[in-house]
This record gives structure tokens, C-alpha cells and sequence, in this order.
């Protein structure tokens, strides 16, 4: 079965560097030293918008609803690199009226000039990488703000920006309530549209997997997460996503996209995408080497010397899995219709699936919408692992 409809498009640009690389970041990132240090940036803006000129006739005529700028850090970038890419998106593609366009930025990066000028590029809504406001965990952490930094760049980011996230992370190296309290009251006095709350994960590859530090035990971090969403709850603050939490109406519309198995094209290194035609699903991965990506994107190259590393079409019978582990994260759950329209399978292709969820009282379900419960929502491996394909 094709798709009826091609779902909503949004745009990932990936800026690959950072400042430095944190001890529990598994991203495509890349330490450069100095502020700028030695990173092509000219190059790169010039090479991000030759990628975005050769996937054109993949996604021709198709409206883009979002635009994201993740990282690394992309507030290292000038404001006039931005500037130039966001000039070039709007030259190539028909931008949605208003379109959400984020930019993620990490404290010890903010000029009060630079972000003013990034407001005027095009950037309305920002995402801070703050983590938290404690100086021993930010320490910890390898971040290279401090806790003055992290409430000063808020202050900046406020005289130019009304629709802003603060990244948290909770259940870090012995982290007590008291101060996993202390950052999320702290985030929220700011009034933003919207907090982001994650909890610490040791990730391979990252050097915290190799020499874990002492973390809080699951009982504690399990109050944690508890406290958090009601302290949210209690300061106005929808619980919308297992991390996420917005005032109303304030929710990430690029991330609600990506959660609903809507489209995203991904430029730049490492960069992901997914594209949906009449009769396939497309996934691809952009070479992550920043200078493989570049020396791939140079002008006048053959079509067969394309930055794309990886592409493959999803499975039909792996569609209904990758939808679940998106669109089962938010806490509202997915009409039943939308399943249709974004894996062009019918919802009974899942009712086995979707019954023994049920029966473990890990979702409700009806004919029109599907929704994880609590539990579902603390089990979400669990809830997942029924919809794993054979």
C-alpha cells in the first residue's frame, strides 16, 4: 500500500562543532579549540547549501514547515553564516508562512550583539543548552559554562527572543533532590515556552561508558522524574513528550514533526533524513567526518561523489515499528488516522500488537486515538519491544 498523502517536511541542518566534547555525548560532534579555532565555517555554510541544491529533486514543490539548527553547537557560527544558509533555504524552498526556525546554543557562546543579529537572520525560537544551573555539575559534566554564564545567556537570549527551551538534565553525578530541584525552579522562573528535562544516560562510545561516574540509584531518580513533571505540571508547563514540557501551544513544532513520522530532510555532516514518496520510504545518513562531508559537497563534483554515506528504503513491515517508537512518546498519544496517512498501512496491520499493550495496560486504545498510560509511559522499552518486527 503507497501513501495517499505525503506528510508534513521539515529541515535539519547540522552544524558538526564544539567548543568541547562532553564526557556523555554520543552526537556527531567535533572539539575544535578556541572559540572558532581552526573550523572551515565560510566552507561549510558554502557546502551545506550545494547538499541542500543537489537534494532538491527529492523533495521538489513540498512546502518546509520547520527549520532546526542542531549541533554541536551552531551558535558558534557567525551570524552571518546563518544568515547566508537561511537566505539560500528561502531562495530554494517554498518556506511555510511564520515557519518555526531553531537555532541550539550553549552558554559560554552568547554575545549580546551576535544573538541579536541572529533574530534578525531569521532564528525566532532558541534552545539553550543550560544542563544546569549547579557550577560542581556543570563541572562534572565537562560543560564549559558556569552557573553566572548559564543565567546570563537566558537574560540575552530574552531581549531577543520570545519562544525559547532550556535543555536540563537530571540524575547526574551525585546529584541530590534538593539540587535536581533547585535547576528546575530555576529554569522555570524564567518564564520560557518551553523546558526540556533529560535524564543522564551512559551511552556507548561516550567517555562517561567508559569510566562511569556515581549516579544516583534508579529509586532516586526515578523521584526525580516525578518531581520534575509535577513541579511542571503545577507551574503551567504540559507534559507533551517523555522530556518535554511547554506552555500551551508553545510545543516544539519540529520535534512534534519528528514524533509523528513527519518528513525531514538532513544537511551536513552526520546529518539524518527521512523522505516519503508515493510508493517508498527513504532513510539516509550524510557522511559524519566533517571533512569527508566537505570534500564531498565540493563544487563542479559528479553526481556519484554525493555526501550521502548511507540510504535505505524502509521495510513495510518495519513502518509500523518506527512510527510506534516515535508517536508512542507523546503523552497524548496519535489518532489512528495519522498511522495510515504516514506508514500507508492500515492500523489492524498492528491490532495483535496493539492488544497485548492493552492487556499489559500499557496503552488504551479505541478506533479513533491510541494513547500510552503511565505505565506505558515509565515502561517505554517494554511498550516498544511488542512492536518489533517478527
Amino acid at each position: 500500500m503507497g501513501l495517499a498523502s505525503l506528510p508534513p517536511l521539515s529541515l535539519y541542518i547540522h552544524i558538526p562543532w564544539c567548543m568541547k566534547k562532553c564526557p556523555y555525548c554520543d552526537f556527531n560532534s567535533h572539539e575544535t579549540p578556541g572559540r572558532n579555532g581552526d573550523v572551515p565555517e565560510a566552507e561549510y555554510a558554502a557546502a551545506l547549501i550545494r547538499d541542500l541544491e543537489a537534494a532538491l529533486p527529492q523533495i521538489w514543490g513540498r512546502k518546509v514547515v520547520t527549520v532546526f539548527f542542531g549541533g554541536g553547537t551552531p551558535s558558534l557560527f557567525r551570524a552571518s553564516s546563518i544568515d547566508a544558509i537561511l537566505t539560500a533555504v528561502r531562495a530554494l524552498l517554498p518556506l511555510e508562512h511564520f515557519a518555526e526556525v531553531t537555532l541550539e546554543a550553549n552558554p559560554g557562546t552568547f554575545e549580546a550583539g551576535k544573538f541579536a543579529d541572529f533574530r534578525a537572520a531569521g532564528i525566532n525560537r532558541l534552545s539553550i543548552g543550560i544542563q544546569s544551573f549547579n557550577p560542581t555539575h556543570l563541572q562534572s559534566l565537562g560543560r564549559i559554562h558556569d552557573g553566572i554564564e548559564a543565567h546570563r545567556a537566558i537574560e540575552i537570549a530574552q531581549k531577543n527572543f520570545d519562544n525559547i527551551n532550556l535543555d536540563l538534565m537530571y540524575a547526574l553525578p551525585h546529584q541530590t533532590m534538593e539540587e535536581a530541584r533547585n535547576d528546575i525552579e530555576a529554569a522555570i522562573a524564567y518564564g520560557v515556552s518551553h523546558i526540556s528535562a533529560y535524564h543522564l544516560t551512559l551511552e556507548p562510545n561516550t567517555l562517561f561508558h567508559r569510566y562511569p561516574p556515581l549516579l544516583p540509584d534508579d529509586d532516586l531518580s526515578a523521584d526525580m522524574q516525578l518531581m520534575i513533571e509535577q513541579t511542571l505540571a503545577q507551574r503551567g508547563y504540559d507534559h507533551y513528550e517523555t522530556s518535554a514540557f511547554a506552555r500551551s501551544g508553545r510545543e516544539s513544532r519540529h520535534n512534534m514533526n519528528y514524533w509523528m513520522f513527519g518528513d525531514y530532510l538532513g544537511i551536513g555532516a552526520g546529518a539524518h533524513s527521512k523522505i516519503s514518496f508515493a510508493d517508498r520510504i527513504v532513510r539516509q545518513m550524510r557522511y559524519k567526518q566533517p571533512r569527508d562531508y566537505l570534500a564531498r559537497t565540493l563544487p563542479g563534483l559528479a553526481a556519484s561523489d554525493s555526501p550521502i554515506m548511507e540510504q535505505h528504503q524502509v521495510a513495510r513491515n518495519d513502518r509500523g515499528f518506527e512510527f510506534m517508537m516515535n508517536a508512542l512518546r507523546l503523552t497524548g498519544g496519535f489518532a489512528t488516522e495519522i498511522f495510515m496517512e504516514r506508514t500507508g498501512l492500515p492500523i489492524d496491520s498492528m491490532q495483535q500488537q496493539l492488544d497485548e499493550a492493552e492487556r499489559r495496560q500499557l496503552i488504551t486504545q479505541d478506533n479513533r486515538r491510541i494513547v500510552p498510560t503511565l505505565i506505558g509511559r515509565r515502561f517505554l522499552n517494554d511498550l516498544l519491544q511488542i512492536f518489533l518486527p517478527g
